[in-house]
């Protein structure tokens, strides 16, 4: 009989000669996905708006030109003495003005800017959230390989298990009850097995979707697994990041930057504006009611002044509603703060929980090792029954698969903490690639 220890190594034996000719490493499924996913394509092109429409409000500060032109054909009939005439007249106009002083229009502009600062950020948060969804397909498709590689393994050693009870009993060593313990530890085992194999299915669908490729395949933990560190190790530095790193705090300071030119907006309705306007006029009578050719070219250059004096005091009440908009974006702004302080921290502490589950079910994996050993020895020369050899390799398995599982979780866990502070970017991902086989 195999001993169990043999176990690991059969079994990455097996999954590296059942893969695929090519798998694909995080970083090439996540390049996949940003030419592919909808929702982050939605994000870009949201984005392409968002700079287009910024660009708009630069029209409040720059001279405008306007060509108007117009003809028309008259008829004058005189009764007494009685005579009729057609004449026609034509005029064309070239109109320009460029703003000289115009409060509302420069605070426009400046909120334009701010409105590109703001599509960064959100761009910025659409490409976070797609790493971490790839990151998270990518390690569920993992961890059910994994899980189903187990419940495989688990299945050979409980039939063997069971030829072994069977065997036992026939020759008289062992009761009957022995062989139906493993009988109903492996029926048990199958069911499990067509659960993980369909859960396997399903994840590696949600992969194939997410990145827009037809059995993708991802890369192995690489053996040992060496799992990166915290660094910093001090959740306080990584709060702190968050305030100029994170895109939700940079949206809501970018919203109360506009909520407060909004109120400069508000203010202007005060005061005054002024223009600078010019324009060049011709205007043709070719055959006129005089019998006269006549043409006429008018030059004109000025200064337009406005004052407003009373508006039936929206003025005053439009400043006072901006300023209680910008005491929201305030308010929203601080809760923005904790929010993410907030996050971080879980992120943080729940990264170095991860860590340190890592750590105690590599101890028990090794114990459970032990203690199956033990039993099984036990078990041939009489001192344990069948269903402690049973329940060790459960528990063995069980295991391996929870230590797999956790160390995803922390490997997913330090891109959620980077996500949660705002440094997540797409050059983390090779670092995890770097604990992936090649």
């Amino acid at each position: 009989m195999t001993p169990l220890r043999l176990l690991p190594l059969s079994l990455a034996l097996g999954a590296a000669f059942a893969a695929p000719a090519h798998a694909q490493s995080l970083v090439e499924l996540y390049e996949a996905a940003r030419a592919y996913d909808a929702t982050w394509q939605s994000a870009k092109s949201q984005y392409d708006a968002n700079l287009f429409r910024a660009e708009q409000a630069r029209a409040g500060i720059l001279p405008s030109a306007n060509l108007s032109a117009g003809a028309s054909r008259t008829n004058s009939e005189v009764r007494t003495p009685p005579s009729e005439r057609d004449f026609t007249s034509q005029n064309a106009t070239l109109s320009a003005a460029q703003p000289l002083y115009r409060p509302a229009n420069v605070a426009t502009y400046e909120q334009g800017k701010k409105q590109v600062e703001l599509a960064q950020a959100q761009l910025n948060a659409a490409s976070q959230d797609l790493i971490i969804r790839v990151s998270q397909a990518y390690f569920d498709v993992l961890a059910a390989q994994d899980t189903l590689t187990f419940v495989r393994a688990q299945k050979t050693a409980v039939s063997e298990q069971l030829a072994s009870a069977r065997r036992n009993f026939e020759v008289g060593t062992s009761t009957i009850t022995d062989a139906r313990e493993a009988q109903a530890r492996y029926d048990l085992v199958v069911a499990q097995e067509i659960a993980a194999e369909n859960d396997l299915r399903v994840k590696r669908l949600a992969l194939d979707n997410l990145v827009g490729k037809a059995g993708a395949q991802p890369h192995p933990l690489a053996a040992p697994v060496v799992l990166p560190t915290l660094s910093p190790d001090d959740v306080n530095l990584w709060v702190q990041q968050a305030e100029d790193a994170s895109p939700t705090v940079q949206q809501f300071r970018t919203a109360l930057d506009i909520a407060r030119l909004e109120t400069d907006k508000a203010k202007a309705g005060h005061k005054p504006t002024l223009d600078l306007t010019a324009s060049y006029g011709i205007a043709r009578a070719p055959n006129n009611i005089t019998g006269v050719q006549t043409r006429t070219n008018n030059t004109t250059v000025g200064v337009s002044f406005n004052l407003p004096l009373f508006a039936g005091f929206a003025t005053q009440n439009r400043i006072r509603e901006t300023l209680s908009l910008e005491e929201k974006a305030q308010s929203d702004l601080e809760a923005a703060r904790r929010s993410v302080a907030q996050a971080t921290r879980s992120a943080f502490f729940g990264v170095v929980s991860g860590l340190g589950q890592v750590k105690a079910l590599e101890a028990s994996e090794q114990s459970s090792q032990l203690a199956l050993d033990a039993n099984k020895l036990g078990y041939q020369v009489g001192v344990r029954i069948n269903i402690d050899v049973l329940n060790s390799q459960s528990q063995l398995f069980q295991t391996k698969r929870d230590l797999a599982q956790a160390r995803y979780n922390v490997l997913l866990g330090n891109l959620r903490l980077r996500q949660a502070n705002g440094t997540l970017k797409a050059e983390d991902l090779q670092q995890i690639n770097g604990v992936l086989t090649k």
